[in-house]
């Protein structure tokens, strides 16, 4: 069949032969499965696919938050569960991916910065509830990740910022260069000899039960296992009723001369977030504010969206400080009923990494150590 694409003899030869693991994705999910994989089957012939000229969905486009996970949004996660347990297994999750991450690329590389993390709050009531649970959070996170006084009630809210009555900082929590994360990532898949292609579109993954072909854009590959990493747009090869799409809306300023903000922000439970980027400011959310036009696997802006962006910088986080919107884009992140990743087989020979419900820079390198841990 690849033949009909006119193919050389050495072409065939050399991007064709059967690998013993095919990844879909090539996002910091689907580079940290091949490259686990390849560390521990040093010898294997690894191979990723990518539909993008470079990685599509989040990888390349989130905000680069290294976070875990802000009091408010972990209270309301432990509300609206029956099973709290997975909840702060989802936690420790996200932080082994971050030092996974940091350990195999290094900080100077990610530039990362631990400038901390600030969740800013709405209203008095609001910050009485987080407080009041303050000390039961940082004993559960010492348990349970070895990290000691992670949250602290701040006295006020920056003073820079307007309308917010309070603010809980984060020390553990920083921020680094989302494409410098993904150029190290692809850079390090290269050195253990993982081939990347890209511009191939995965149409059908066909599992044969001795092997896999995968029906792409540009002929038919085939492996002993795949591993699907997609993320957002998961279901377009797979029926899995547990993630949907999800679309987020980001801007960034042009420089600001005495740009006070320094570090990560949140508000709204984590559906709006921002920070700086040298003297510009990154701010993106406000999806539940059309919940139901975001659920898709479709790039573009949404007017009202980008127009209470705009209007929360004037209002809330510049206000009083005269900034340009120098771009606007929107990413697609993969989410579902509950936020612990989608790790499994979903047949004899085709495991699913999924669902990293909008917070991949955290727990995307442990996904792929996991999901590489599924393969025989």
């Amino acid at each position: 069949m690849n033949k009909d694409f006119n193919y050389s003899y050495w072409e065939l030869k050399s991007f064709f032969q059967a690998q013993d693991l095919i990844v879909i994705g090539a996002g910091i999910v689907g580079l940290s499965t091949a490259i686990a994989y390849k560390l521990k089957n040093k010898s294997a012939l690894v191979l990723v696919i990518e539909r993008g000229l470079f990685p599509e969905g989040a990888s390349t486009k989130n905000a680069g938050f290294a976070c875990f996970g802000s009091a408010g949004e972990l209270l309301e996660d432990l509300k609206n569960t029956a099973n709290r347990e997975k909840v702060w297994e989802t936690v420790a999750m996200r932080w082994e991916g971050l030092n996974i991450l940091k350990a195999r690329l290094g900080v100077k590389a990610l530039n990362y910065k631990s400038h901390g993390g600030f969740e800013l709050l709405a209203n008095k009531e609001e910050l009485e509830v987080v407080s009041e649970h303050l000390l039961e959070l940082n004993t559960t996170i010492y348990e349970r990740l070895g990290i000691k006084n992670c949250y602290k009630k701040l006295k006020e809210p920056p003073s820079y910022l307007h309308g917010f009555k309070g603010a809980v900082f984060n020390k553990y929590e920083g921020q680094l260069d989302t494409g410098k994360m993904m150029t190290e990532l692809e850079a390090f898949a290269r050195k253990l000899n993982i081939r990347l292609l890209y511009n191939i579109r995965a149409d059908a993954i066909v599992d044969l039960k001795t092997k896999v072909e995968i029906n792409t854009s540009a002929g038919v590959f085939s492996a002993k296992k795949c591993v699907v990493a997609t993320n957002g747009f998961a279901n377009q090869l797979l029926k899995l009723n547990e993630i949907k799409p999800a679309r987020a809306q980001v801007v960034i300023t042009g420089p600001i001369s005495e740009l006070k903000i320094k570090g990560t922000f949140h508000f709204d439970q984590g559906y709006y977030y921002f920070r700086n980027i040298g003297k510009r400011v990154l701010f993106g959310g406000g999806r539940h504010l059309d919940f139901k036009k975001e659920e898709t696997a479709k790039f573009g802006l949404n007017a009202k969206l980008q127009k209470e962006l705009e209007n929360l910088l004037k209002t809330k986080i510049l206000p009083n400080t005269p900034f340009s919107i120098d771009h606007r884009w929107s990413g697609i992140m993969g989410v579902g009923h509950e936020k612990k990743p989608i790790i499994r087989p979903v047949s004899t020979n085709v495991v699913a990494a999924v669902r990293m419900g909008g917070m991949g820079i955290a727990i995307g390198s442990k996904v792929g150590e996991l999901a590489a841990g599924l393969i025989d």
